[in-house]
């Protein structure tokens, strides 16, 4: 395996991630957990901590992990058509069970639940984008 490329993959996605959660959860589209009910959230003096990052970047590490294990499998002409179709895959088995069961289960609002399977149908093949942009062959 082409470790530095793990972890450069790994440090981009997690840098991603930061960008994107920045602009669309902390900014853009914050309004959506303003709609009831609130209190399922936990109270935000400021960006996440270092405890998220850290956790982030290993769930990148995971991720890019997964892909290097699956890549030859993956179909697509070329590598970046492959990182695309692994984050629609990433998406379809890991967003769409967990926005069901969060809807069943929890108590959030439907609104929110959109919001986040919409957001991960564009940002999960970005970073299968990402990832195999960095990765290669």
């Amino acid at each position: 395996m082409k470790l530095v490329r793990i972890l450069v993959a790994s440090v981009a996605v997690t840098v991603f991630n930061v960008v994107v959660g920045g602009l669309t959860c902390g900014w853009l589209f914050n309004w959506v957990y303003k709609i009831e009910p609130t209190n399922v959230w936990k109270p935000m003096e400021g960006p996440p901590g270092v405890v998220f990052l850290a956790g982030s970047l290993a769930l990148s590490l995971i991720l890019v992990l997964v892909y290097v294990l699956l890549r030859k499998g993956i179909p697509g002409p070329n590598r970046l058509v492959k990182g695309l179709v692994f984050g629609l895959c990433v998406w379809a088995v890991g967003v769409l069970p967990g926005m069901l069961s969060t809807f069943t289960f929890m108590t959030v609002a439907a609104t929110v639940l959109i919001y986040w399977t919409a957001l991960l149908l564009v940002v999960l093949p970005l970073k299968g984008l990402i990832i195999a942009a960095i990765y290669g062959k």
